[in-house]
């Protein structure tokens, strides 16, 4: 597949296709960067930045929605996730980072097994309980790939980088099960101890840890 130069915004998120993405811009060149993905309707990419730099996958986005302009030109809008992508090469020729990239897509077209599926939808009502669930937009339960709608409620942003990778909606969902089959319990715990600690300062030590 040929490459492609695009605009990258490195941001302490994943985002994942046809998932929603609200963004405050407000540094000048990146200002610079989303008025012109505005004025040309183009996408730019989002990549996972980490404290030695970023990660070399990440996933496109395009602005759905312009909520606010600010006089001295901050912007609050409203994306939506579009392409995944990798990168091939980094070009710093602009005052914003760009990458050379390569899309793709999964390589398995067979469908889901239903068990998995029902148990992810199982698994994210019981995360979408939790106070640790991250903050989303609303999930399109019948996206074919499910996985990513899930995902959205997920704080784990390393899990979610790997889950970005994969080019497989029952690997993904095989992983994102297994994920949640320890995180939600353990989170529940944490919960729970939390409630407990400032009614008895003590809640006992919890079964299983």
């Amino acid at each position: 597949m040929p490459s492609r130069l695009i605009p990258l915004f490195p941001l302490q998120v994943v985002v994942f296709p046809r998932t929603q993405l609200p963004l405050h811009i407000f540094e000048e060149r990146y200002k610079e960067m989303v008025g012109k993905a505005i004025q040309d309707n183009t996408e730019f990419g989002i990549v996972l930045a980490k404290d030695d730099g970023i990660v070399n996958a990440g996933c496109t986005v395009m602005v759905e929605k312009v909520l606010e302009r600010y006089p001295d030109g901050r912007l609050d809008i409203v994306t939506r996730g579009q392409r995944r992508f990798e990168i091939l090469a980094l070009n710093e020729e602009k005052d914003y980072l760009q990458g050379e990239v390569s899309f793709f897509d999964d390589e398995d077209l067979e469908s889901t097994p239903a068990e998995l599926r029902d148990q992810a939808l199982t698994n994210y009502r019981a995360l979408s309980g939790l106070s640790a669930s991250r903050d989303h937009g609303e999930p399109d339960l019948k996206d074919p790939q499910l996985s990513f709608q899930i995902a959205q409620a997920v704080p784990d942003l390393d899990f979610l980088n790997a889950l970005l990778r994969h080019r497989s909606e029952t690997g993904r969902l095989k992983q994102l099960n297994r994920f949640l089959a320890e995180y939600i319990p353990r989170q529940r715990t944490i919960e729970r101890m939390r409630q407990l600690a400032p009614t008895n300062g003590f809640g006992g030590k919890p079964a299983g840890l």
